[in-house]
């Protein structure tokens, strides 16, 4: 069917079947998001009140496995290399509170400039070395913990042994 030149495709509406009634794959979505809420709520409850309970977290002292090592590492990588940049701030408004303005904008800046490619050059280096649960070479490890604080190199490959 054309109007004005333009083709018009009837289509059937996307829930109702030949027979009008409602698709049976809509029904196996719906129930299998209402089971995953109702298996998974709870888990997700009882993580943030063990975060949120500093008693509870104490005597619980969980080893993270291998495939948790190597997730935080993955993020760890992901975040210095996507927000390097946020060192050239972090080490201006740091050196201007330990020094005058002057120092704290040139000196600040120059040493941002650094610390950013410092942070960036660990980032790549935690994807090259991915598979290897080593501890983060940065300190803070990433940018926004501890902002007060300079950022410092430590070890390179040193394994990750401790448990977090």
């Amino acid at each position: 069917m054309t109007l004005g030149g333009v083709f018009i495709i009837k289509q059937k509406p996307f829930i109702k079947n030949s027979r009008g009634d409602m698709n049976k794959n809509w029904y196996f979505s719906m129930a299998l998001c209402a089971i995953w809420l109702i298996v998974y709520t709870p888990l997700i409850q009882a993580d943030s009140f063990m975060l949120s309970n500093p008693v509870n977290t104490a005597s619980v002292s969980p080893t993270l496995s291998y495939g948790e090592k190597i997730a935080d590492k993955g993020l760890n990588a992901f975040a210095n290399l996507t927000t390097a940049s946020l060192e050239i701030p972090k080490n201006v408004i740091n050196t201007m509170n330990h020094s005058n303005f002057f120092y704290g904008l040139v000196g600040g800046f120059f040493k941002g400039i650094f610390n950013m490619l410092g942070r960036t050059g660990c980032g790549v280096a935690d994807l090259i070395t991915l598979p290897l649960p080593t501890e983060p070479i940065i300190s803070p490890a990433y940018v926004w913990d501890n902002f007060d604080r300079d950022t410092s190199y430590g070890s390179v490959m040193r394994l990750d042994k401790a448990s977090k």
